[in-house]
């Protein structure tokens, strides 16, 4: 065991030095830090790919952090395993006084903890945990009365004052590396020794550009353009801090701080209503009487529905793992609405591919494609596929790049007519709402 006590900092949806809120706090401790990774058992046996794009990011990231720390005269303990039988041996052959580390709200993360402090605390060992992944958690931001918000704006709207009362801190844990602990720390695992294997992946450059974040507005529906910042990837890891990206929005676009308030809205929905993990938030919605042909849903996933725009998305996410965000509503009201097929099929199908994948962001907008989630315009809002596609690609600019065979003219047909199915879907949703 070794003889000097140390603080163990465990990053995980946090990978960054800089304006780390618990890295921050566990330097200015007093103590020196051992920062630790643990590529767990628990979420990586349950992916289905073993050349999982989001696996070979992360690596290819906690290896950054494992150079910057040795250039800091620290290092990266990463390891591999269930998080409560790594603690364990941790445990028992260092001296920790405490663990740092940041919130996690989803549920895995949340039992995941538990034990964890848990089996800390029968050791005499405390656990310190901060607010870091959003600006306003969830219960920060809710009404007058104390009850949470179950529609976007009159959140929006509170979210913004609390803002502009409270102001976005920084917790500069870069100017703090002399708080590392001085140790040489063990290779990293590779790839193959944790099971997986090497993908090819493109993520956006950060931080976003400044004359892209000025013409979000105005471009953001529209997929051929370069108007989305793609950020959404480093605010899932943590590879930037949000408190940052919140000041480059107040500074130069509001609508793109406005999706930055989405993305809490529906972090505090999952917090307050958890059951919309597996089931609708609106309960009579369960009782939809999904259709769920498997061959359309084959056709949904392959990119062969006969619908250009929803064929030329399905197709840009397997090729990539990302999918424009305007596509991303035409493809989910296409599968839920056209083909009357679940939406937790779609939502899993996101969470297979989706370099993005945020189980918050993920159901709701699954949720709100669907009509069964928060929001103000349910079922009979239907997204036209056709009128998308010449609104929004026009001169097929997009659909030449992932779906070239629509553009010759020689795609797949239709599996479904527009007309036909809209007022199915519409008879459908009715009659679950009657009953």
């Amino acid at each position: 065991m070794s003889a000097a006590p140390f603080h163990l900092f465990w990053f995980r949806r946090d990978l960054r030095l800089h304006d780390n809120h618990g890295l921050y706090r566990a330097l200015t401790s007093g103590v020196p830090v051992l920062p630790v990774f643990i590529f767990d058992r628990h979420i990586l046996d349950k992916l289905e790919d073993r050349d999982d794009r989001r696996v070979s990011f992360i690596h290819d990231r906690v290896g950054a952090l494992h150079r910057e720390l040795a250039g800091h005269g620290g290092g990266l303990r990463v390891l591999h395993g269930a998080p409560d039988d790594v603690f364990t041996e941790l445990i028992a052959t260092h001296r920790i006084a405490a663990v740092y580390t940041n919130h996690d709200h989803e549920p895995y993360a949340r039992e995941r903890d538990e034990k964890v402090c848990k089996l800390l605390a029968a050791h005499g060992i405390a656990f310190h945990t901060f607010k870091d992944q959003v600006l306003f958690e969830r219960d920060e931001v809710v009404k007058d009365d104390g009850k949470p918000y179950t529609v976007f704006t009159p959140y929006g709207r509170k979210w913004r004052t609390a803002l502009a009362e409270r102001g976005v801190p920084h917790h500069p844990s870069e100017d703090h590396m002399r708080g590392l602990a001085r140790i040489d720390a063990p290779p990293m695992p590779t790839l193959a020794d944790i099971g997986f294997a090497r993908a090819a992946y493109h993520v956006a450059d950060t931080p976003p550009d400044v004359a892209q974040l000025q013409r979000y507005a105005a471009e953001r529906d529209f997929p051929a353009k370069e108007g989305a910042t793609g950020i959404g990837v480093h605010l899932r890891f943590g590879t930037v801090s949000v408190r940052d990206m919140v000041r480059l929005a107040m500074a130069h676009s509001d609508g793109w701080l406005n999706e930055l308030i989405w993305r809490e809205f529906f972090m505090q929905v999952l917090g307050h209503f958890p059951h919309v993990v597996h089931g609708a938030f609106r309960s009579a919605y369960d009782r939809i009487e999904w259709r769920n042909d498997p061959a359309h849903f084959d056709a949904w996933c392959e990119g062969r529905t006969g619908y250009p725009l929803v064929d030329a998305g399905m197709r840009q996410l397997r090729a990539t793992g990302h999918m424009h965000n305007r596509v991303r509503m035409v493809v989910a009201s296409f599968l839920t609405k056209h083909l009357l097929i679940d939406w937790r099929l779609g939502e899993a199908w996101f969470a297979r591919w989706l370099m993005d994948y945020d189980l918050a962001a993920n159901n709701g907008n699954w949720q709100w494609a669907a009509g069964t989630g928060c929001d103000a315009a349910p079922y009979f809002r239907i997204f036209d596929p056709t009128a998308q596609l010449k609104r929004f690609d026009r001169e097929l600019t997009y659909v030449k790049r992932w779906a070239p065979d629509h553009a010759a003219g020689n795609g797949p047909r239709p599996i479904v007519d527009h007309a036909a199915a809209r007022l199915r879907a519409l008879a459908t949703y009715k009659a679950a709402l009657a009953g």
